[in-house]
């Protein structure tokens, strides 16, 4: 298969859609939405941040029969990666997107660190950013600081963290054993990011997800600034069953970026869905179809 490096001329500057997935995550949990955007006719991309999807880890001693006691110390290649590694990959996305029409930049989750910072270093590159239940850090620095705020206090997020392995500090990860035996953290897990899954859908998501993340991320500044991230056109999509970034959460990063660009309001929509989607939902690809088609204009 060939592609062409750049649009020919005269020819329509047809949008992408970018996507970035979450934490412990992959682009296969925009797969779906790939799929029935491409089929309407939507140029659209899934990208895989470093050690992620093709470039995953997984710990030896994280396969079954799992080593609990190797898994809580064996060392992650993730572990020295930074968040300008992360903007870095998707910025060169960016780029090249961009040669052949708009891009509109869409994130879940953690990925909504990424898509700030983008946002600041290559504004002019974006026609509009989209926060899907994400974090969207303006008056707060970082993710962490926002887990700590009254928004948050309804949040579920314990559950996962139960199922940490191993001390976050000292692997440089945090690393999550989403392959527990545990039915109670299981059912933790599913409670806080999958409500209404089934058992069978609940064990699939385990398996889709990826054990390690850099603790870097949730640390980093990602505050959007109104010279640069200020001037995209900006969307977020509010998942109201979210039981991880709980919607008094959302509608606070909402109310933050519209202080801080108030010429430049949020443009919001609301679905009912728990943090993880799934992000195929009818609802939410009509949403994203919209939007490229306003980015087409």
């Amino acid at each position: 298969m060939t592609t062409s490096t750049t649009a020919s001329p005269g020819a329509r500057r047809t949008p992408t859609l970018v996507f970035v997935h979450g934490t412990n995550s992959s682009s296969s949990s925009w797969a779906g939405a790939v799929r029935e955007l491409t089929l309407r006719g939507y140029r659209a991309v899934a990208l895989d941040l470093p050690g992620h999807g093709d470039e995953g880890f997984f710990p030896r001693s994280y396969q079954a029969p799992q080593d609990p006691a190797a898994l809580a110390v064996e060392p992650s290649a993730l572990a020295g990666l930074t968040p300008e590694d992360y903007t870095d990959h998707v910025v060169a996305a960016v780029r090249r997107a961009h040669r052949f029409g708009p891009v509109v930049l869409v994130g879940s989750s953690q990925g909504g660190v990424t898509l700030s910072r983008v946002g600041n270093a290559v504004p002019d590159l974006l026609a509009r950013v989209v926060y899907v239940a994400a974090y969207c850090c303006v008056d707060l620095p970082n993710m962490n600081a926002y887990m700590a705020e009254p928004e948050n206090r309804e949040s579920l997020v314990g559950n996962v963290q139960a199922a940490l392995a191993g001390d976050p500090a000292k692997l440089g990860v945090a690393r999550v054993n989403w392959r527990t035996a545990d039915p109670e953290l299981i059912d933790g897990i599913r409670e806080c990011l999958a409500g209404g899954f089934t058992e069978e859908a609940t064990h699939r998501m385990l398996n889709m997800l990826e054990p390690d993340e850099p603790v870097a991320i949730p640390q980093a500044d990602a505050r959007g600034r109104a010279d640069a991230w200020g001037r995209v056109p900006r969307t977020y999509v509010r998942f109201t069953g979210d039981r991880l970034i709980p919607p008094a959460l959302q509608d606070r990063f909402i109310a933050e970026a519209d202080r801080l660009t108030p010429d430049n309001p949020t443009d919001v929509h609301s679905v009912d869905a728990p943090h993880v989607g799934p992000f195929h939902l009818p609802e939410l690809v009509d949403i994203l179809a919209g939007l490229a088609e306003r980015a087409g204009r």
